[in-house]
């Protein structure tokens, strides 16, 4: 196949074609930067990115249109441009008027603790996913908040947003005690870029012991059935070592043993299905939002399995 080297059997051969067939510009681009080369030592291929990601900006400085899938409509939303902001990072361009710009709307749009909330009331009206309700008065929420801010402070953005959002942040994490798979890994996405190391170490060393106590992760993939899946997650929704350490430099990747991640991301490769996606393991609400998020959790897995030394093609 054109672009991809190696055999036309190989993990990445056959992502590239399920990628060609099913994905948005945007996540078309994203795979020409990071695994055809688009992206070694050329501006044009963040430049092509950038452009493809342009599409979904609103007035506001957020991002809307359905860059998160599970959420549509032409109205800006914090998980969109938490989106954006992840998408920005990857090809090296958080900085700048750019992001100026989303922490002028991230003001805008946050609670009176300073805080994001999950979902901002303007969605109401638009199709969203159902297990994502949308209220008047939303409260902050980690699950929004800690990777935004984490993602900020890893790339030294200062803005006067960032120092409620912080203490938020700290606050919340520091209160985990009841919590499920995906605030836990909002939680890592903030210690993984807070400043303060020191605290960071051993907010993430409280939360990976409470992670194993609970049975947050399945540790052994041959016996899923051991770990319950949280309330409200779809049936099989289970959560694994590289869901919460999806790079080796995570804080997280310390909550598990050689062994324990090695079979994690062996189950990972081995879910690469026959058309060359990923599946989508979160409840499917929708055709078009489960076809539109394949090629962003292809992309996702191909880069965590390549981060870690997996062979992929």
């Amino acid at each position: 196949m054109a672009g991809t080297a190696g055999s036309p059997t190989s993990p990445l051969a056959r992502a590239e074609r399920f990628v060609w067939l099913t994905a948005r510009v945007l996540e078309q681009r994203r795979f020409a930067y990071h695994f055809l080369g688009a992206g070694a030592g050329a501006d044009r291929g963040k430049e092509a990115v950038e452009a493809a990601l342009t599409a979904y900006r609103e007035e506001d400085g957020g991002y809307g249109h359905g860059l998160e899938p599970d959420l549509r409509g032409p109205v800006s939303q914090p998980l969109h441009t938490a989106h954006a902001l992840r998408v920005l990072d990857s090809i090296g361009r958080c900085d700048g008027p750019r992001v100026e710009r989303i922490c002028r709307y991230l003001t805008s749009v946050s609670t009176p603790e300073g805080a994001l909330p999950a979902l901002h009331p303007s969605l109401r009206g638009y199709p969203h996913a159902p297990f994502l309700p949308v209220t008047d008065n939303p409260p902050g929420d980690l699950l929004s908040t800690g990777p935004v801010v984490g993602l900020l402070h890893r790339n030294e953005v200062w803005h006067a947003w960032l120092f409620r959002a912080t203490d938020f942040c700290w606050a919340a994490v520091d209160a985990l005690e009841d919590t499920h798979p995906y605030e836990v890994e909002a939680a890592v996405a903030f210690l993984d870029g807070v400043p303060d190391r020191a605290r960071a170490e051993a907010a993430a060393d409280r939360l990976g012991r409470l992670v194993r106590e609970r049975g947050l992760a399945v540790l052994d993939p041959a016996r899923p059935a051991d770990r319950p899946v949280y309330p409200g997650y779809a049936p099989g929704e289970h959560h694994f070592p590289h869901d919460f350490a999806r790079v080796p430099g995570s804080l997280a990747r310390g909550w598990f043993t050689d062994e324990e991640m090695e079979r994690s991301l062996g189950l990972l490769a081995g879910r690469q299905r026959e058309d060359g996606g990923w599946p989508v393991t979160r409840r499917e609400w929708a055709p078009g939002t489960a076809l539109e998020s394949r090629p962003i959790v292809t992309i996702d897995a191909l880069l965590t399995l390549r981060a870690y030394g997996r062979a992929i093609g």
